[in-house]
């Protein structure tokens, strides 16, 4: 049941955490690494993906906490 996917992104205040397609944060945290623990946690909560973007704006990782469309074999 994927409810849309969290990005971790930079923010004036610090770092946010925004839900996809949406203009406003969920949350503004400090710290990128606050940011990512409570991207981790909602992400799990809705089975969806958490993308975390760096300082440039471009994507430094995702992780998949849902229905992986392409789960690893073995």
């Amino acid at each position: 049941m994927n409810q849309g996917n969290y990005h971790v992104v930079r923010h004036s205040k610090g770092w946010a955490l925004k839900g996809e397609n949406s203009h406003r944060a969920t949350s503004v945290h400090k710290t990128q690494k606050d940011a990512i623990i409570a991207g981790r946690s909602a992400a799990r909560k809705r089975s969806s993906e958490l993308i975390v973007h760096g300082e440039n704006g471009k994507i430094r990782e995702k992780d998949s906490y849902g229905n992986d469309p392409c789960p690893p074999k073995g």
